[in-house]
Formats: C-alpha cells, structure tokens, sequence
C-alpha cells in the first residue's frame, strides 16, 4: 500500500525470576465507527512506538503456587473497552472486569483495548494482586488519558515478552505483544502466547497476520489471541485458518461476541499452532455483558496432540 511504512522490529524483555443477509446487524457497523474514532486518535495523539511497558507479579504468591502450564490448558480474550464498561466514554470502571477475570479463572489471559492512565499508573499493578495473574503490557498508541495497547496474564512466572509493532501506516496504530511460558510437556517444555487487535481495513490486516505469522521469534507451539476485528471473511482470517489448519478452531465455530449484551460478530479467536483448540465458547458470565462492549472468549489448549 502506497505511503505506508514497514512492520518496525520488536523489542523484547527476558525476566529469569521464574455470509451476506439483506439487512445487516445493528452491531455491524460498530467496526465503522471505531474506524472513525482511530483515526481521529491517531490525529490528536502523537505517534507511539510500541513498547514493552512493564511485567507485573502478584505480591501474594503461595509456596505451591505454579511454575508451569499443564499440558492442557485454559485460555481467554478479552477486550475490555478501555475499562469503560458496556458504554464506553469517560466511565473507568476496572473492577467490573477483574471480577470477570476472577470467575474465568483461565490460565492464560489475553486482553486488547487495555488503558493505562497518566493518573492511575498503578492500575496494573492491582489487577496482578486482585486476580494473581503475572501481568505484561505494551501499548499500542497513546490516549488521552495515558497509554492504549495488549496484555497477556498468566498464572505461572513469564519467563520472556517482547513487544511487536503492527503499524503500517498512518491510520491506525496495532501492535501485538508476546510472552513465552514454561509448560510441563517433554515434547514443547515452552509456548509462546501473543494477543494482538488488528486493523479495520482488510488489506492492512493481513500484512499483520503475515507479519505475526512469520515472525522469527514466535516458534512453536503458539497461541494466537485476540480482537481480530473480522466481522466477515477476510483475507486475513483466511490466512490464519489456512496457517493454522487443523490446529486452530474451524471458522464456522466462532463463538459470537460482540456487542456484548446481544452478540452478532465473531471478532475474537482463539488460534493455535503446534497445538490443538478445543471446547471454544463464550464464558458464561452475566456480568460480563456489562463490564465491556465485548464478551470474553474461552478455549482449551492441548500441547500433546
């Protein structure tokens, strides 16, 4: 695309410490309106280069707490509205989704639209005591009210993360960002998780994918999450279901999730390479209907296949 940049390198961290209807949807137009809003951010914000922000670790850690991932496990993707609620706006309501997050009770969380206030730097930090996750974050771009980007949480040490950035042009700014987590599997003794929130426009979404799927640092097996912004099928949705195969969920099972309280789209997936997806839904929590725009979705992760 013409005027456009190339994917920029990451930066990493090691830590060692351990089909067409004649009328569409009310919701299908949401991805236009977002498309509005980002670009009005990427005017009024000076551009950001991703980053990786922090890595957070619960302070209450007990003796028999976990080290590695089973090799099968629980793992979500969350958008959570820039803790804004159902509504949006100027609302800051975080503990609606650390309640969530609590009930899910996943073992690897991937969130997208995740803010990080000027005036609330420790809001990280908290969500690490309030849920016992291990928290890392890069943000994508800035906000008004501090720094916008992706989250993984996981129950066990991150013993690496790395930021990616997947902006291509002016428009929008994207990143991803990835952690590698020690698993109790002889075969795959680590997996590598990434969320992402990709782009609107469908030819900029599939330079991403591209770019995540043939990223050198990302071997497998790799868990992709996230906010694929594909209301319908896309070239880039078609790429992940061809990359991934048999490995990730068939397109038709997409669990639909959004707008949270009457769900029409199927925008957040769950893919998987080098390892098996299954029992893929929407997390049953009625409050979650409230606590974001978008409803979390849930998987179940086999690393010997």
């Amino acid at each position: 695309m013409a005027g456009t940049s190339p994917i920029r390198p990451a930066f990493g961290f090691s830590m060692t410490d351990s089909p067409t209807s004649a009328a569409a949807p009310r919701g299908a137009f949401a991805p236009a309106r977002e498309a509005i809003e980002a670009l009005r951010a990427s005017r009024a914000a000076p551009a950001l280069q991703p980053y990786l922000a922090g890595l957070w670790r619960p302070r209450a850690l007990g003796p028999d707490a976990p080290t590695r991932l089973a090799t099968s496990f629980r793992v979500a993707t969350y958008n959570v509205h820039r803790w804004a609620g159902v509504r949006g706006g100027k609302a800051f309501v975080p503990e609606r989704v650390f309640g969530v997050l609590a009930r899910l009770d996943a073992d690897v969380v991937a969130l997208q639209e995740v803010l990080l206030p000027d005036d609330a730097q420790d809001l990280l930090a908290d969500l690490a005591d309030a849920t016992g996750y291990f928290v890392a974050f890069a943000p994508a771009r800035r906000h008004k009210r501090g720094e916008l980007g992706n989250a993984l949480l996981a129950r066990v040490p991150i013993a690496s993360a790395l930021a990616i950035d997947l902006t291509t042009g002016a428009l929008e700014q994207r990143a991803a960002i990835a952690i590698e987590l020690a698993t109790a599997s002889v075969a795959s003794p680590l997996v590598s998780v990434v969320a992402t929130h990709l782009a609107l426009v469908d030819r900029t979404r599939k330079r991403q994918a591209d770019a995540l799927l043939g990223h050198p640092q990302l071997h497998a097996p790799v868990v992709l999450l996230g906010d694929m912004n594909a209301w319908r099928r896309c070239p880039a949705t078609r790429h992940l279901d061809a990359t991934f195969g048999g490995d990730g969920a068939a397109a038709e099972t997409w669990p639909l999730s959004y707008p949270a309280p009457a769900p029409v789209l199927a925008l957040d997936r769950v893919y998987a390479r080098g390892a098996r997806v299954s029992a893929l839904g929407v997390a049953p929590d009625l409050a979650a209907r409230l606590a974001s725009d978008h409803l979390p979705v849930m998987a179940t992760v086999d690393l010997d296949m």
